[in-house]
C-alpha cells in the first residue's frame, strides 16, 4: 500500500489550510464520501476509525487516494466495541462489554480515576497496529470526540505518537460560551505548552467542535472567514461528510447534517473561498514546511 498521504507543495507564503474529513472507516458510504470530497472538493486528509465497521471494507480504497492525508482517530466512546476484549480492557466497558457511550460518561469516571491509563494504552496501541497492519502512512493522531483534551488521555497518546515517530496532532477549540466551551478553553491552554515542550506540531487554529455535522454551505462559508480572521498561519477545518441514503449510519445517533457537509466540501463557492481568503490547501504533514 502507499507509504506517504502527504500533498506535495513549493514554497508558498499563504496560510495552511487542513481540511479533515473524520470517521474513514465508519461505514463504507462514509468513506466513499470522504474520498468524492477529496477528489472532488476540498478535503485534503482524513482521520481512520480502525474499530469501526467500514474499516475492513474501505480501507483498502486510500490505494486510490495517494495525496490524501490520514491520521488515526482513536477512539475510547461510542457505539462501537473496542478492538480489545473486555477483560483487556475493563475500565474502558460497561457491563456489557461496549466502550463508554461518550465524554459525557468517559470523563467523570477519568475525573474519578476510575479509567485505567494502561488500558488506553493497549486499546489505542491496538488500533494503531490496526491501522500500519493495512499499510496507512499516519501523519497525524486524533481522538473521537476529542478525548486527547484530557490529561490523562493526552499523556496517553503523546507517548504512543513519539513511540510510533508521529508528532502531529489535532488540538481542538471551541468558542462556546457554556461549560463546555469553558473547560474546552482551559484544557487546551494546558495542552499546548505540554506539545510545544514535546516538539509536537498542531494547527494554530481550528474550527469544527462546536459546528460538528452542522456545516452546511454558509456555515462552512462563515467558518473558512472566521479561520482567516484568526490571523493564523496554519488552521484545521474539521468536518464530517457523508452520502444520502446511508443506512449502515442509522446506528449512530449524533444529528450530524452528513449530507449538507458533503455538499459543502464540493462546491465551487466554497472553494473559492478557500481562494479569496489566501489559503493554500495541504495536509497534517505540511505543517513541517510551513513559513514561520
Amino acid at each position: 500500500m502507499r507509504s506517504d498521504g502527504a500533498a506535495e507543495h513549493g514554497p508558498d507564503d499563504r496560510a495552511l489550510l487542513v481540511v479533515n474529513a473524520d470517521d474513514y472507516g465508519l461505514t463504507e458510504g462514509v468513506s466513499r464520501a470522504i474520498l468524492h470530497a477529496h477528489r472532488d472538493g476540498i478535503v485534503t486528509s482524513t482521520s481512520v476509525l480502525a474499530l469501526a465497521p467500514g474499516f475492513a471494507a474501505s480501507v483498502r480504497w486510500l490505494d486510490d487516494a495517494p495525496a490524501l492525508g490520514t491520521g488515526a482517530h482513536l477512539a475510547a466512546v461510542g457505539e462501537d466495541p473496542p478492538l480489545l476484549s473486555a477483560r483487556e480492557v475493563p475500565t474502558l466497558v460497561d457491563r456489557r462489554g461496549r466502550l463508554w457511550s461518550s465524554w459525557r460518561v468517559f470523563l467523570p469516571l477519568a475525573a474519578a480515576g476510575r479509567i485505567d491509563p494502561e488500558d488506553l494504552r493497549r486499546e489505542f496501541g491496538a488500533q494503531m497496529e490496526a491501522i500500519a497492519g493495512a499499510g496507512i502512512h499516519v501523519d497525524h493522531l486524533d481522538t473521537h470526540q476529542n478525548l486527547h483534551l484530557w490529561p490523562m488521555v493526552a499523556d496517553v497518546v503523546l507517548e504512543l505518537g513519539e513511540t510510533h515517530r508521529i508528532r502531529t496532532i489535532r488540538v481542538s477549540r471551541s468558542r462556546g460560551r457554556g461549560p463546555v466551551g469553558f473547560t474546552v478553553r482551559h484544557l487546551v491552554a494546558r495542552l499546548e505548552p505540554e506539545l510545544g515542550r514535546r516538539g509536537w506540531r498542531w494547527p494554530e487554529s481550528s474550527i469544527g467542535l462546536d459546528e460538528a455535522g452542522g456545516l452546511d454551505l454558509g456555515a462552512m462559508v462563515s467558518a473558512l472567514g472566521r479561520l482567516a480572521d484568526s490571523g493564523a498561519r496554519s488552521a484545521e477545518l474539521a468536518t464530517h461528510p457523508g452520502g444520502a441514503g446511508d443506512r449502515d449510519r442509522d446506528r449512530y445517533r449524533w444529528s450530524y447534517r452528513w449530507e449538507d457537509e458533503y455538499a459543502a466540501l464540493r462546491t465551487v463557492t466554497v472553494r473559492a473561498a478557500v481562494d479569496e481568503l489566501g489559503f493554500r490547501l495541504g495536509t497534517f504533514a505540511d505543517l513541517d514546511r510551513s513559513p514561520v
